[in-house]
């Protein structure tokens, strides 16, 4: 499974972003994908996952009535659309995929075994 995250950038507060994960897995599959993101000094936060069997989602406490994470029915591409920016949202951000079979609970790292690369986004106040 590859995962390539894109769509960071520097913004001001209270702006909107929209990250897109391209994920390669079939798009009838049971694989959670999920966003999560690291600022320095801190350990890596879970953003926003959903379940591609359901549809279900789940966000982290922090981000919950600003971001939707969303699928493209016809394709493996998650977004995360990211309004009322600010400047503690600024941190690398990372989506990742569980395994197929994987039960447990996705809003841990431990949970995930793909990851893709990082996308910088910059809130600036």
């Amino acid at each position: 499974v590859q995962l390539q995250a894109f769509g960071g950038g520097l913004v001001q507060a209270g702006d909107s972003l929209r990250l897109s994960c391209d994920a390669s897995i079939r798009t009838d599959s049971r694989y959670t994908v999920g966003w999560f993101r690291q600022a320095p000094g801190k350990e890596r936060e879970f953003v926003a996952a959903i379940n591609f069997s359901d549809g279900r989602t789940q966000y982290g406490d922090s981000v919950k009535g600003r971001f939707t994470i969303s699928r493209d029915n016809d394709k493996s591409t998650v977004h995360l659309q990211m309004n009322s920016l600010k400047p503690e949202d600024t941190a690398v951000y990372y989506c990742a995929a569980t395994s197929p079979s994987y039960s447990g609970d996705i809003s841990v790292t431990g949970g995930y075994d793909y990851w893709g690369q990082g996308t910088q986004v910059t809130v600036s106040s």
